[in-house]
C-alpha cells in the first residue's frame, strides 16, 4: 500500500471516532488504532496517539501463541502433537460431526486426531504417543503452520 493512501487513513482515522480500522489488500495487513496516552497531572485532556503498523498475515492462533503454548507444556511435562505441514486444520471428518479428539479424551497411538487439508490433500494426522487430551490448541477451520502445536497431551 503506498504512503500517500496510509496517511489519509490515519487522517481518516484521526478526525473520527474509530478506535481502530484494519485493512488487507494482495496479502498484506495494515492497523491503524487510536491509543490514549495516560494524562499528567497538569494536563486536562489526554491526547490520542495513532498506532500504525504494517504485517504479512498471520496464521497462528489469535489467543494462544506457539511460544506460550510450548512454554505451557515444558512446565506441565506435556508432550505437543504438532502439525507437519502448513494448510488448514480441521477437527473433524465432515462440518457438524463430532471432532476426532476433544479435550480430556484418551488417545492412544496412531489414533487421528485432526485433519489438514494442504493442497487440496486431506491429510490425517495421527497422534505419536498415548495419553489424555490436556488442551486443544487449534479451532476448526484455522490456518495452521509447519510445526505449529495443535494439541497438549499429557502421556500415560
Amino acid at each position: 500500500m503506498k504512503e500517500s493512501m496510509i496517511r489519509r487513513l490515519i487522517k481518516l482515522v484521526e478526525e473520527s471516532n474509530v478506535e481502530e480500522l484494519e485493512i488487507s489488500r494482495w496479502g498484506r495487513k495494515v492497523r491503524i488504532s487510536k491509543k490514549a496516552r495516560a494524562s499528567s497531572a497538569n494536563d486536562s485532556e489526554s491526547a490520542a496517539a495513532t498506532v500504525v503498523s504494517l504485517e504479512q498475515p498471520s496464521s497462528a492462533p489469535a489467543a494462544e501463541t506457539p511460544a506460550s503454548s510450548e512454554a505451557e507444556a515444558e512446565a506441565e511435562n506435556l508432550v505437543a502433537i504438532k502439525s507437519p505441514m502448513v494448510g488448514t486444520c480441521y477437527r473433524a471428518a465432515t462440518p457438524g460431526a463430532e471432532p476426532f479428539a476433544k479435550t480430556g479424551q484418551v488417545i492412544e497411538k496412531g489414533a487421528v486426531v485432526c485433519i489438514v487439508e494442504a493442497m487440496k490433500l486431506m491429510n490425517e494426522i495421527e497422534s505419536e504417543i498415548s495419553g489424555r487430551i490436556v488442551k486443544v490448541l487449534v479451532e476448526d477451520g484455522q490456518p495452521v503452520e509447519f510445526g505449529q502445536s495443535l494439541f497438549l497431551v499429557e502421556p500415560s
